[in-house]
């Protein structure tokens, strides 16, 4: 039994994502497929449009056959980190030969030379890269700058020359962290890329049968009709019938549909009683942001507003929703810096399987060298105070995100520990 590593957020799956499945177990010749992916917050910083369980319960009929849980200090953080946890997990679990990612670029070798400079960091390198930054711009864009001085003056060649076009796209930067972290891990596992097709990642338009996950939700919240609680036809030609049938239960039962604004009075709240200094220790807070936080919550009324009285060309809107969900979350620098000083991810959930996944499953439990989660609620008082600090957020922020369902009856507390994972059989 061979076995394809993926990284997922399904945020839904969608026509793109039964292609991408179909075509890597083609290019690699793997018959199981493995998931880590995102649980109920994505890395944009957002809440995902359906509960991370009702997405893996359409994963697993699509083509996957073992779902795992990213860890939410990792799914809603930076490319690198996030790239790193996923990668740690399918490293760690011991089973997993292969790990295929969609790219825009679509050519493993060049993505590799990326990630090679990256991770060795060439004094030139770096001193162009801190040159940028005190200009005031985004890391990602002082980060292509840097790549991209370093080639011009010390990898001319006809082979390298346009080499950091290749950090212009998400879809590319991921595909780099993912190649990074197995660099850095000395990871046996061989990548492969498989080239998007249709529209871009970011792309707010349905254009056809393969669509981006943005235009899929931006339909959604646009066009969805609750009157007949259908999904329009635009929507559905971009989405495998079991997205389909899926979503539409999930909101006919008031579990959706959920995305920022749901949460809009409640991190409003948060913010204009939190204090500065609770404030400042949030991950991803640094030089005096608490300040304009906080002065934007007293003077805004929506997240639209917040959001635009805080943004700067340092700070992009994805990366406050990061911090603004890490808060509620409660996320600290602190829990940062210890568990990447241990290592990363502290175990690995199991959010779902099939019958193939049962048989993997029995497999990493001989082979995993972290813990396999299946119960949560075994873990409520671990005596690894990492693990259990990590499971203490995933818990939290679950919490959170229940308030966000229009059906009160689904909003209670504690459903991270009462929740059974989805078997397929």
């Amino acid at each position: 039994m061979s076995v394809l590593g993926i990284v997922t957020e399904y945020n839904p799956f969608h026509n793109g994502h039964k292609y991408h499945i179909e075509k890597s177990k083609e290019i690699t010749g793997c018959d199981t497929v493995v998931c880590v992916m995102s649980g109920n917050f994505i890395q944009r910083g957002e809440p995902a449009l359906i509960n991370k369980f009702a997405r893996a319960e359409i994963a697993l009929q699509s083509g996957v056959d073992l779902v795992i849980e990213l860890p939410l200090p990792y799914a809603m953080s930076s490319a690198e980190a996030f790239g790193f946890g996923a990668v740690k997990i399918l490293d760690s679990i011991g089973v997993v030969d292969c790990i295929s990612f969609g790219s825009e670029h679509g050519n493993i070798d060049s993505l590799i030379s990326i990630a090679d400079i990256l991770v060795k960091e060439p004094d030139e390198y770096k001193a162009e890269l801190k040159r940028q930054l005190s200009l005031g711009l985004s890391f990602p864009v002082c980060r292509q700058k840097g790549i991209e001085y370093y080639i011009k003056h010390h990898l001319v060649s006809e082979h390298t020359v346009n080499l950091s076009s290749l950090l212009e796209t998400s879809n590319n930067i991921l595909g780099i962290e993912y190649l990074k972290a197995l660099n850095r891990l000395k990871s046996a596992i061989k990548p492969y890329t498989i080239e998007r097709v249709a529209n871009q990642y970011n792309s707010p338009v349905i254009t056809g049968d393969i669509s981006s996950a943005t235009a899929i939700r931006n339909s959604i919240f646009n066009i969805y009709d609750e009157q007949e609680q259908q999904l329009c036809p635009n929507t559905v030609q971009a989405i495998p019938d079991i997205t389909k049938t899926i979503i539409e239960r999930e909101f006919k039962e008031g579990r959706g549909p959920i995305n920022i604004n749901s949460f809009e009075d409640i991190l409003l709240a948060f913010l204009r009683y939190v204090s500065i200094e609770k404030l400042g220790k949030i991950t991803g807070i640094s030089e005096g942001l608490e300040y304009r936080i906080k002065k934007a919550a007293d003077s805004s009324g929506s997240i639209d507003s917040l959001l635009s009285n805080i943004c700067t060309k340092r700070y992009t809107r994805t990366r406050l929703q990061r911090i603004l969900f890490s808060l509620l979350a409660g996320v600290t620098k602190d829990d940062m810096d210890l568990f990447q000083q241990d290592g990363g991810p502290q175990y690995a959930r199991i959010l779902g399987f099939n019958k193939r996944g049962r048989e993997i499953l029995t497999k990493i439990k001989k082979n995993s060298i972290l813990p396999i989660v299946t119960k949560p609620v075994d873990y409520k008082n671990s005596c690894n105070r990492l693990l259990k600090r990590m499971l203490e957020i995933e818990a939290q922020s679950t919490d959170l995100y229940v308030l966000g369902y229009k059906n009160p009856a689904f909003r209670k507390s504690g459903q991270e520990y009462t929740q059974n994972i989805v078997i397929i059989n």
